[in-house]
């Protein structure tokens, strides 16, 4: 993508109040067509768009949610930087397929813990588990979220799911551990921050704590 190109969309990004981590992925999105099709995204048609959405899904084994930011991405870009009337482009039907939690013994979130890479993700993976926490939620935790007074002793959830704020219990140990972990990192803003402190730690990277941990033998 040419530098204009890219500086309009960035600046209607900021204008219409996309967060950094919407704006980021966004332009990775435009990038990665271009590139896979070696050419200017300006120089595509829809019919090598859809190509495109179809290799991410089919070939690379893309989650349809992973997919679905990508076209999300393309289709801002076109329909509001190169003013298309119309984008044909799209991801096929999502898949209906239910998954039932995994639901680990004590033993084995002892050992989860245990082999957590550093600190930072054991006190995240802690966190979760603790205070009953989903993804999308132990990742947007700030400071002021946790009521530390011993006749509360509580963490407010915010536009968690279904967009309702909701408490959950914050135990002593969860506590403590927190502290350790304050007083270590200092992260600031966001309890979990990601390489940059003024964003929390990314969706992916808080799962892959998770994974790398499962898989690491102790």
């Amino acid at each position: 993508m040419g530098h204009d190109l890219r500086t309009q969309f960035v600046n209607h990004m900021i204008l219409h109040r996309l967060s950094p981590y919407t704006i980021k992925n966004y332009l990775a999105a435009v990038k990665r067509l271009a590139k896979f099709h070696n050419k200017s995204p300006d120089l595509l048609n829809n019919e090598q768009i859809q190509e495109y959405l179809l290799h991410l899904f089919q070939e690379c084994k893309l989650s349809w949610g992973s997919c679905n930011v990508h076209l999300s991405g393309l289709s801002c870009f076109y329909k509001n930087i190169l003013h298309w009337d119309e984008t044909n482009f799209q991801l096929p039907p999502r898949p209906r397929i239910k998954k039932l939690p995994t639901i680990l013994s004590v033993e084995e979130v002892k050992k989860l813990f245990e082999s957590a890479a550093n600190l930072k993700h054991r006190t995240l993976l802690k966190t979760v588990y603790s205070a009953g926490l989903r993804i999308s939620e132990v990742v947007r935790l700030e400071p002021r979220h946790i009521e530390s007074d011993p006749s509360r002793m509580m963490i407010r959830v915010e536009q968690g799911k279904g967009k309702k704020d909701r408490y959950t219990i914050l135990s002593r140990h969860l506590l403590d551990e927190l502290r350790v972990y304050w007083q270590k990192y200092k992260p600031g803003r966001w309890i979990f921050p990601g390489y940059d402190k003024e964003t929390h730690i990314g969706y992916s990277g808080a799962s892959n704590a998770y994974n790398i941990a499962k898989k690491k033998p102790v």
